[in-house]
């Protein structure tokens, strides 16, 4: 059960507004990410939240994958998001795929700043 979990909180994004609101555009631009760095989709929901007294709704994107899961999470009231790449390396590493993926996904809302983190899953020992 060996994977690596990556994280990324990210800060006064400064990509246009429709990356943080509209749900099916950042949902088909995430399933072309994964494929591009060569990991495979096999699900996927794409939520966009209700707009509340203080601003436009939020989304919530999961993209289910052969190797695990891709999650990102907006708010576009504070211009925030979050994101999380998790892979299996079971069978094949797996890891550098996800390294890929998440720097396109940091790039795609241009941050002013991230906290990220990584996290290796599982026995080593395995």
């Amino acid at each position: 059960m060996q994977g690596l979990h990556l994280t990324a909180d990210l800060y006064k994004c400064r990509c246009d507004s429709a990356w943080l609101t509209d749900a099916a555009r950042l949902g088909e631009w995430c399933l072309q990410a994964v494929r591009a760095v060569g990991l495979e989709p096999v699900n996927q929901v794409f939520h966009t939240f209700a707009a509340t007294d203080r601003g436009p709704g939020g989304v919530t994107a999961t993209i289910l994958l052969a190797e695990s899961h891709v999650c990102l999470h907006t708010w576009p009231e504070q211009k925030a998001a979050t994101v999380d790449v998790y892979v299996c390396n079971f069978g094949a590493n797996h890891s550098a795929k996800a390294r890929g993926l998440m720097f396109a996904l940091v790039n795609r809302f241009q941050p002013e700043w991230t906290e990220q983190r990584s996290m290796d899953r599982g026995d080593s020992d395995e």
